[in-house]
């Protein structure tokens, strides 16, 4: 990948650039602004380097503080939203054309499983902290990827680990939709849903992982952990990864048992 094509749209430059010479025009200074948007001093610098998508929030704020008659908050319109990780890319396009898919994931309620509630809650309480706006655009992209789940000739396989079903990632009302949506998806014939009890022998992944595989068997992996989301091709590795998984599918509990074990944790709440 170049380096241009790791660089922040144009129009945010642009745009950040333009609400920087407008505010110092108008003598208005960083902190003041952020202040009066409701933003931190380092997101309003963020915005006019360019490394940050201009909120519509600050540049109608910025718009009447400086007085540019509306050129600033027209200017919204026009900037492209933000979008994926460049590995987040890549996963989403192998995502849409595998005709298999395993993942495991320990800690939260896999993507692709997640209701509109559970994803909005998770972006709210990321970090750094971003704007509602992001958080939208994030749960536009996040509910766009479910149609994958339609396709069934391909079959998926989730292991989700016991912790994100027992504790609520939100309120009690979120928390009982997402496991109702659960099981309304484990009937699907093309999906398995299996859950891995706490203390039960796990193979150590080093965070969520998902294998893919393609036509033409090919298979390849992602795994994310932390801050960044890794794309992983090497035959040697993906082989290894897959075995992993392999293990961790035969010890977690059966689709059925799984089942069971979510209706029974609906019941309680």
């Amino acid at each position: 990948m170049g380096e241009a094509d790791s660089q922040p749209p144009i129009g945010w430059r642009y745009c950040g650039d333009q609400l920087k010479r407008w505010r110092e025009r108008s003598g208005v200074s960083r902190e003041t602004l952020a202040k009066e948007a409701g933003y931190g001093y380092e997101a309003i610098k963020s915005m006019e380097q360019g490394r940050r998508r201009p909120s519509l929030r600050v540049l109608q704020v910025a718009d009447q503080m400086c007085g540019a008659g509306g050129l600033l908050e027209a200017a919204h319109p026009y900037l492209t939203p933000e979008g994926p990780r460049p590995a987040a890319q890549d996963f989403f396009r192998y995502e849409a054309e595998a005709i298999a898919i395993s993942s495991s994931e320990p800690m939260l309620i896999p993507g692709l499983l997640q209701t509109e509630e559970t994803a909005r809650a998770l972006f709210g309480r990321c970090w750094p902290p971003v704007d509602d706006e992001t958080i939208e655009e994030r749960v536009s992209v996040r509910l766009g990827r479910h149609r994958v789940l339609d396709t069934q000739s391909t079959a998926f396989s989730f292991v989700i680990g016991e912790m994100p079903l027992c504790r609520p990632l939100a309120d009690v009302a979120t928390h009982k939709g997402q496991l109702r949506h659960l099981l309304e998806v484990a009937v699907r014939r093309n999906v398995n849903i299996q859950v891995m009890p706490i203390g039960a022998l796990q193979v150590e992944l080093n965070g969520s992982v998902v294998m893919m595989e393609l036509p033409g068997q090919e298979r390849i992996a992602y795994q994310e952990g932390g801050f960044a989301g890794v794309l992983v091709t090497d035959p040697e590795r993906v082989g290894l990864i897959a075995h992993g998984l392999s293990l961790i599918h035969q010890v977690a509990l059966s689709p059925v048992e799984s089942t069971r074990f979510i209706a029974a944790l609906l019941e309680k709440l």
